[in-house]
């Protein structure tokens, strides 16, 4: 079939790859996955979230979103955050490569990457109390020994809320649209896996969880 002006002008959106489309209507954040070797043995590098900031307590890897104005790609990001979080000098992180994108259960895109910590003991580094409570290691026989528990939330997408004021909103009008009653109410409840890993009085779980029984089951496949 001959291509005329506007096929030929479709051609030119195609991306080979398959563009993630409306990426920038998401939070879009990028993780360190950083390794640390001792005694001949690799280990996982965590942080705990320090109480009075979001998600206070939760154990993650360092990371964080997205700049255009300090970053040029999700790499920059991974290391930047990591840099700040832990105080660890940029030259002391040796990134392997980019491990790969998932999206979270509530729409933010997370770019993770590989990288080998090059310091003497993590434990020590001098990480910003700001952000970050405490870390630790695992070490990463650990999680290729250990299945994570699996449980499940229930996701649905609601048309209306219910203010503080216990005032309704309706913020997707689809029975004054004419649409099918089935959005009328919430509806999807879809079930999102919840991985849980459990190490002494730690709990790993959520996205952190998730990206590393990614990785255990890669290395598997091998």
């Amino acid at each position: 079939m001959r291509q005329d002006d506007f096929i030929r002008s479709i051609l030119k959106t195609l991306s080979p790859e398959g563009e993630m489309l409306g990426r920038d209507e998401f939070f879009n954040s990028s993780v360190l996955i950083p390794f640390w070797k001792k005694n001949d043995e690799y280990h996982l590098l965590f942080q705990v979230r320090n109480e009075n900031i979001r998600q206070g307590g939760e154990v993650c890897f360092p990371g964080g979103g997205f700049e255009k104005t300090k970053d040029k790609n999700y790499l920059d990001t991974a290391i930047r955050e990591t840099t700040e979080e832990l105080g660890i000098k940029k030259e002391k992180i040796h990134i392997l490569g980019n491990f790969g994108k998932t999206v979270s259960s509530l729409g933010a895109v997370i770019e993770s990457f590989a990288g080998i910590i090059d310091i003497e003991d993590p434990l020590l580094l001098p990480f910003d109390k700001s952000e970050v409570k405490e870390l630790f290691t695992v070490p990463f026989s650990f999680f290729q020994t250990t299945e994570p528990e699996i449980y499940h939330a229930r996701i649905t997408i609601q048309p209306s809320y219910t203010d503080e004021n216990g005032e309704e909103t309706i913020s997707f009008p689809a029975k004054k649209l004419g649409l099918p009653a089935l959005y009328h109410q919430s509806w999807g409840n879809k079930n999102y896996p919840i991985l849980l890993y459990r190490w002494e009085d730690k709990i790993i779980w959520g996205l952190t969880a998730r990206l590393i029984h990614f990785l255990v089951k890669k290395l598997n496949s091998l």
